[in-house]
């Protein structure tokens, strides 16, 4: 039987503990870590193409099929994630402060990344089975495609997820997760992860700081309708900031993104 759900995961920024990147220079690694990913029925997928080549045609002066955050200028993204926020699918995303962390504790290449996917993949699973009654299609499971990354191998990824299994501690509902079928795609040939790019990219604008200092929430605020939330709460749902928010060394932009999605007060 088919699966149910197909999922896409991109990322923005990058793995790095040391050197961070500073307002108004240049180089260094970014302060956050973003993975991002669409969610969106199996029987929908083919249309990720159809959306993508919406948001193209917007752009005629732009070269090429594939889309990408970070070739748009401001008025684009803003015009994308609109145009996103329309679409029948659902956004997710894990947001890492690095500055939170010592570099110790994550001393081999992909090791930051694989957590957080841990925690991506936990909500991707939560998510499938809410919409299990509105998707009688399929087996229930879903199918995760990466964008790919250098130096990353996936089939040690498969044996993690496997590990994870035995952890009494993970709360991934693993019957929903098929993880024979988890594999990566290139960027440019895959309009469902050029999507999840948004996703990913839209989330770390409200978090990261630009060369002159300022975060950029506006993307997040309009694709906040499509992001996963549990009856209005979208942190520790669409939203997960890593480590907890709270306590964090924030500035008042940031702790305005964290604002944008917390829960509303009764």
């Amino acid at each position: 039987m088919t699966h149910s759900f197909v999922a896409y995961i991109d990322e923005s920024g990058d793995d790095g503990l040391r050197k961070f990147r500073q307002p108004g220079a240049s180089g260094g690694s970014s302060c956050w870590l973003v993975l991002g990913a669409t969610m969106l029925r199996a029987t929908n997928d083919l249309q990720s193409v159809a959306w993508r080549d919406q948001i193209k045609s917007q752009m005629p002066e732009k070269k090429g099929r594939s889309i990408h955050y970070k070739d748009m200028n401001h008025a684009q993204r803003v015009m994308a994630v609109r145009h996103m926020a329309t679409l029948p699918i659902r956004g997710l995303a894990v947001a890492s402060n690095k500055l939170t962390i010592d570099p110790a504790t994550y001393p081999t290449k992909n090791q930051l990344y694989w957590y957080l996917t841990r925690y991506l993949i936990e909500r991707m699973s939560w998510l499938a089975g809410e919409m299990r009654r509105m998707v009688p299609e399929g087996d229930g499971r879903v199918k995760i495609t990466f964008s790919r990354r250098g130096g990353m191998q996936y089939d040690e990824f498969k044996d993690y997820l496997n590990r994870l299994k035995e952890d009494p501690r993970v709360r991934i509902k693993w019957p929903v997760i098929d993880i024979d079928a988890v594999e990566a795609e290139d960027h440019s040939r895959n309009a469902g992860l050029q999507l999840a790019d948004f996703v990913a990219s839209s989330v770390a604008a409200g978090f990261e700081h630009d060369v002159y200092g300022n975060c950029e929430r506006r993307y997040a605020e309009i694709l906040k309708p499509l992001l996963y939330n549990n009856r209005g709460n979208y942190l520790s749902y669409g939203v997960k900031v890593v480590p907890n928010e709270q306590g964090m060394d924030l500035s008042a932009e940031q702790r305005r993104m964290i604002e944008l999605f917390a829960h509303p007060r009764a």
